[in-house]
């Protein structure tokens, strides 16, 4: 054996021990603090929640005491009937722009990956998520009130919140198209198989969940967009403005919309939920 071979089997037992003695030192150390540390994120996620359903059962909800209980918001929540509207305007500007999300979404975010030179294009088509919601509002607003002289309403926020949502449906079918193996594609094109069947069969079962994930974040972004909905609302109300005009006029108002968003979060969460379990549970089976 030769004196390079030597150092050389030298070097390597030297790192076998060094990452022995750093598995044995650091991963009794870094694994409990890791468990912890996902531990209290969990808690300061869905305490706070938890704990606004809780006050919104409380006779003083704003002293954040949680005794007596009581119906009483929830009483005069059901009683008018001014929030009807503006939350199933949201809830149908969700659905359109979750599912318009997903028919851009799809198409381009496939195609993105096969061009030469993508770089440029992908930096373009995120670039909006680095843009603050206020900058983006404001400009919209300009461009098409005062630019272009068109009236505002529901159709200039449906404009707004495309523009934020898309570059999330974008990154999620992204992601997934660039691990894609295209190959499979190649071989099924040479069985015979049409475009639509390739899609279809082939590709449409692997990316089910980016193109399923861009649809929700399409209607979750929508539905919980403020900002850019102030400046382009025109005389149209959305359920984030309604809840927020109501939060910030009258005090009195702000237990109804503790009663509010406990409704919408105990409706929404188990579907959405439910939702991703199906999706998920059924491509781990057809694995």
């Amino acid at each position: 054996m030769s004196t390079a071979d030597a150092h050389a089997g030298a070097g390597l037992r030297r790192n076998q021990r060094l990452r022995l003695w750093e598995h044995a030192v650091y991963a009794p150390i870094w694994r409990p603090l890791a468990a912890w540390i996902g531990l209290v994120l969990i808690v300061l996620t869905y305490i706070p929640l938890v704990w606004l359903v809780v006050m919104s059962f409380s006779d003083r909800p704003l002293s954040g005491i949680p005794h007596p209980l009581t119906l009483r918001w929830y009483d005069e929540l059901f009683a008018t009937s001014a929030w009807i509207e503006p939350i199933t305007d949201s809830l149908w500007l969700a659905l359109v722009v979750g599912i318009c999300c997903v028919l851009v979404s799809v198409p381009v975010g496939r195609a993105i990956p096969r061009l030469r030179r993508r770089g440029g294009v992908l930096l373009i088509t995120l670039l909006p998520l680095f843009v603050p919601g206020l900058t983006m509002g404001a400009a919209l607003f300009l461009f098409i009130r005062s630019y272009m002289h068109f009236k505002l309403g529901m159709w200039s926020v449906f404009v707004g919140h495309m523009v934020w949502a898309l570059p999330f449906a974008f990154l999620l079918v992204i992601v997934l198209a660039t691990r894609f193996d295209h190959h499979l594609l190649e071989a099924a094109e040479d069985l015979g198989a049409s475009a639509w069947q390739r899609f279809w069969q082939i590709e449409f079962p692997i990316m089910r969940p980016g193109i399923v994930g861009a649809g929700l974040f399409g209607f979750i972004l929508s539905f919980n967009e403020l900002l850019r909905s102030i400046f382009l609302r025109g005389t149209e109300t959305t359920m984030p403005i309604y809840t927020w005009a109501q939060a910030s006029s009258h005090q009195s108002n702000v237990p109804i919309i503790f009663g509010l968003a406990s409704l919408i979060f105990g409706v929404t969460l188990p579907i959405i939920g439910t939702f991703f379990w199906i999706l998920f549970s059924r491509t781990g089976q057809s694995r």
